[in-house]
């Protein structure tokens, strides 16, 4: 007589995940017929730098158009941490806490070191710079986060597929693009760095270098 046996099916909810994903093309659906002409230029940007010259004023920081992109970014960055996070390491926290975890932690720290850069620029007399700078570092930074919301989605619902070299690849471009980011910027204002040189190195050193070497601390010891 043949015995029978029942395993458990295990079942992942991941309705989530996807409402999330579909609020994402949502809002990005919405700004392309709302801001037609700068969501043209946007998504330009890879080519060309015509966008951040035409929208260069600080005012555009916190447009309705930059700020609902930016939640794209947060959103798009902070589902690969999750992802690359279950890849790497045996993690036991339910899958929406950790993603919420990681975006609360992404969301405090961004907005944090942005409102420690305004008064650490205002101190310095570089507040010109600070704002410009930070609406160059955002519009091509969300671009990227709106690039890598595709690639979230193929990596959260291909489970077979070998991951490992995506992880790394979309790390090593990051790395790359962030410091093509900085370079550019350097070029683009170095007139107005010049002048303040001394107080744009402290600058430089305590919130674009600092933050991240005890974000990488952090992480390699905990």
């Amino acid at each position: 007589m043949l015995a029978i046996q029942f395993h458990e099916r295990i079942i992942q909810v991941n309705d989530w995940a996807t409402i999330l994903f579909v609020l994402s093309f949502v809002i990005l659906a919405i700004n392309k017929n709302v801001f037609q002409a700068r969501f043209s230029e946007f998504i330009k940007l890879a080519i060309s730098d015509k966008y951040t010259k035409i929208y260069k004023d600080t005012s555009n920081l916190m447009s309705g158009f930059t700020i609902s992109m930016f939640v794209i970014q947060l959103f798009s960055f902070a589902f690969f941490i999750y992802l690359f996070l279950k890849q790497f390491q045996n993690t036991k926290t339910d899958d929406g806490i950790l993603f919420l975890q990681i975006f609360t932690f992404l969301s405090v720290f961004i907005l944090s070191k942005y409102l420690i850069e305004k008064i650490i620029a205002t101190t310095f007399k570089i507040e010109e710079f600070n704002e410009q700078f930070n609406l160059f570092k955002v519009s091509y930074r969300t671009y990227f986060g709106v690039l890598l919301l595709p690639i979230d989605i193929i990596l959260f619902y291909n489970p077979l597929i070998n991951k490992n070299w995506i992880f790394y690849t979309v790390i090593i471009v990051v790395i790359i693009a962030n410091l093509t980011i900085y370079f550019t910027a350097l070029k683009i204002y170095q007139n107005l760095v010049f002048r303040k040189i001394f107080y744009f190195i402290l600058y430089l050193c305590t919130l674009e270098i600092a933050p991240y070497y005890f974000i990488y601390y952090f992480i390699t010891k905990n």
